[in-house]
């Protein structure tokens, strides 16, 4: 199979570029080396949607950041993914960061984003009445956003493949090359090649690599290391804006962050480099988070931690988005997508489009397109007499899966049909082992389903896929002492 088109990179930046190359009469693929797509630094993302004042406008980020934010909307009708527009405080608590917040406010003025105000500290505790006495001023900025990242890459991609693009996962690509005719060849770990016409290069943190594999190898991309602490839904409501200190070269800060699910995280750390698989979480940076935000919110407590994690920032050595054609002919690179990735992450896709455009590929919409999914079903979220209708319809919504986030059988079985092929990959669809819990109740039952659905052993169910199994055969484990070796083992 030759394709037009092939993707590099499985996390939202490729997904949405995926999605938006379907509405043409294109041979498209996306190449995952995960076992499903959003499994790298997408699913550890904030998942905020910035509201478009804070990238510099001398940046790639500048631009494609509010033409970004300006995409969610419609994404989120189309797909269905949780998303809400919350707004943001960016707050001074010293008279020197009065400058910074007009300069932000000036820099989004100027960019076009409405609605932006500087509020004195007295009208931030009459509108949040639990932030700190300390902070004296804010920029209120009402278009940002908060989104569930891993669910939006998701279902970007079902949307993509619905659509004609196809999608492959466990796939590493290993060695690229081009022919007399401009057609690339791409290898992969796994023995299977790839020929396609163009190339786009979104593999995130391994973009650089990959850039060298074509030839193009003229930038590095270096991991910054962020912790996040995921609340209990008991400080549900503590804020029900996004809460920023002000940015500092290196960072937007330790934010505080209201969650579309009604729980409250904290971070991210900003921690450069060079390990590319370090997403450990660690004492200083737990104690570092909770120090800048009890700054901020002093009800927050570490005490509320149900879930902590880190993912890994692409950080180019140009400190910017790396996005465009090379001089290798047919391959681009969307690469360096640092913050703001996320909420550029549309933009850049028709970016990509336009450059394609560019280089000649002929770009013909089609007449099925098709922009919607059936949105994901939300049982927790519908009235009581919904619920009943539900069960009375389909048993299986009577069957409680995960009683924290009140998941039924029913959709637990929806998102594996819709592409969960891990426990991971109905957590992100579904929601089981959020909650309180973190999956103490739900794991094994889910195990289960993607048995019976996938017809699978329970052995061969995965977390993650590669080798995070979860279930032992008996006999492998008879020896207490072989008990102790393989728990070792086993990745966490």
């Amino acid at each position: 199979m030759r394709y037009d088109v092939a993707i590099i990179g499985g996390g939202v930046v490729g997904c949405a570029i995926a999605r938006a190359l379907s509405r043409y009469e294109l041979e498209v693929i996306l190449i995952e080396r995960e076992r499903e797509v959003g499994f790298g630094t997408s699913k550890a993302n904030s998942g905020i949607i910035h509201a478009g004042a804070h990238a510099k406008p001398t940046e790639l980020k500048g631009p494609l950041e509010w033409a970004g934010n300006q995409a969610w909307g419609p994404l989120h009708e189309e797909l269905g993914f949780g998303f809400k527009r919350v707004g943001e405080l960016i707050v001074a608590v010293e008279e020197e960061q009065l400058d910074t917040l007009e300069k932000l406010r000036q820099q989004g003025v100027d960019r076009g984003v409405p609605g932006l105000e500087l509020w004195d500290g007295e009208q931030v505790r009459a509108e949040e009445p639990n932030v700190s006495e300390d902070i004296i001023a804010a920029l209120w900025a009402p278009t940002a956003g908060v989104v569930n990242p891993y669910e939006a890459t998701l279902l970007l991609a079902e949307s993509a493949a619905r659509n004609g693009v196809t999608i492959t996962t466990d796939r590493t690509v290993t060695a690229l090359s081009s022919d007399d005719e401009g057609t690339w060849r791409i290898d992969t770990e796994e023995g299977v090649a790839y020929h396609s016409r163009f190339v786009i290069n979104a593999a995130g943190l391994h973009s650089d690599e990959v850039a060298a594999l074509a030839g193009v190898g003229d930038f590095t991309i270096k991991p910054r290391k962020g912790e996040e602490y995921l609340l209990d839904k008991r400080l549900s409501g503590i804020v029900s804006r996004i809460i920023f200190p002000c940015p500092t070269p290196t960072t937007k800060g330790i934010l505080v962050i209201p969650t579309v699910d009604g729980t409250i995280m904290v971070g991210p750390t900003a921690e450069d480099l060079d390990d590319k698989t370090d997403t450990s979480t660690s004492e200083a940076g737990a104690e570092q988070i909770f120090r800048s935000v009890q700054r901020l919110v002093p009800g927050i407590s570490r005490k509320d931690v149900i879930a902590e994690f880190a993912g890994l920032r692409s950080i180019s050595s140009t400190n910017d988005f790396i996005i465009g054609p090379t001089a290798a002919r047919g391959f681009i690179n969307a690469a360096g997508i640092q913050s703001p990735g996320l909420t550029a992450s549309p933009a850049i896709a028709e970016q990509i489009v336009g450059f394609l455009d560019d280089e000649g590929l002929k770009l013909r919409e089609r007449d099925d397109y098709e922009p919607t999914l059936p949105h994901p079903a939300r049982f927790a979220q519908q009235p009581l007499d919904e619920q009943i209708r539900l069960a009375a319809a389909d048993p299986r919504f009577a069957h409680l899966v995960c009683r924290c986030e009140h998941v039924t059988e029913a959709e637990v079985v929806e998102a594996i049909h819709r592409g969960a092929h891990t426990l991971d990959g109905v957590k992100f669809r579904a929601r089981c082992g959020m909650g309180r819990c973190q999956g103490g109740f739900c794991t094994w039952r889910v195990i289960e389903l993607l048995a019976r659905e996938l017809d699978l052993d329970v052995t061969e169910v995965t977390k993650c896929g590669g080798d995070s199994w979860i279930a032992l055969e008996r006999e492998d484990v008879a020896d207490p002492t072989e008990v102790a070796s393989v728990r070792e083992e086993v990745p966490t």
